[in-house]
């Protein structure tokens, strides 16, 4: 998302000038010279903007992004910047590479649905060279053999198949969102977690230290995916980060679906 932000500056400076010649922005004179208003949380709550047909939910959804930008500084960021202290690069990377094998999964049967016989291939391919030549997924040989990684869930499934966006919707701790998308991560959810059960541990080891693997798996893929993402709260330097953020994730997921 934060790649797409930043390819299409151009698109973003005008949105940003069309957006203050309707005067939106009401708080930044109030602002003291040295707090920039693009830096400011607080305008998201004080700014009484109506909904749309895109956004009907705007006034909730503004507060959970405030909601997640105070998670993001106060919780998962100091956590992140912590594992990347203490973890070696190479470690980093070797753990990225293992959840991103285990998400090829999702990609293969994603492309199945939607018909796409390339993708599934392709995925196919990757999934069974690094799980083998990768050693479990640690290492990405895949890549080296021009194997590149796809990506699809369910919410682009369900846009394949006609389903509309729905309303814009920001979700607690994992970001902006719509009605579709936000279904489709509850679908990919579900199978992940049945396509677990069917993996399960041996009951020896799961009696034994099932629950305290499961959740340290749990955090450790938390935290590596804060991690390979580089998106930072209020970090562009746009006033209107909000919209910026629900405009170009619009965009970019129809791109998506009509990959």
């Amino acid at each position: 998302m934060t790649i797409a932000i930043r390819r299409a500056l151009p698109v973003l400076v005008a949105l940003y000038m069309a957006l203050t010649l309707a005067g939106c922005a009401t708080t930044a004179a109030t602002m003291p010279p040295e707090v920039p208003a693009m830096h400011s949380v607080k305008e998201l709550d004080d700014e009484v903007v109506a909904g749309s047909d895109t956004d009907p939910w705007i006034r909730t959804n503004k507060n959970l992004y405030v909601f997640n930008y105070n998670l993001d500084k106060y919780l998962l960021l100091p956590v992140v910047n912590t594992y990347e202290y203490i973890l070696p690069t190479f470690a980093q990377t070797g753990v990225s590479n293992f959840f991103n094998n285990i998400a090829e999964i999702r990609t293969l049967y994603n492309s199945i649905l939607q018909a796409k016989g390339k993708k599934a291939l392709v995925t196919t391919s990757r999934f069974l060279t690094n799980s083998i030549l990768g050693i479990g997924g640690l290492f990405d040989p895949a890549t080296h053999f021009d194997l590149k990684r796809q990506n699809e869930d369910f919410g682009q499934t369900l846009g394949v198949w006609g389903v509309g966006t729905g309303p814009y919707f920001v979700m607690p701790a994992l970001g902006p969102g719509t009605v579709r998308s936000a279904s489709g991560f509850v679908v990919d959810t579900a199978i992940h977690s049945g396509i677990k059960t069917a993996l399960d541990l041996p009951d020896s080891i799961s009696e034994e230290h099932g629950a305290e693997i499961q959740t340290g798996v749990t955090v450790l893929k938390t935290i590596d995916n804060r991690h390979q993402q580089p998106f930072r709260y209020l970090d562009n330097g746009y006033p209107f980060e909000y919209e910026m953020v629900r405009y170009f994730y619009r965009q970019t997921r129809e791109m998506e679906v009509r990959k």
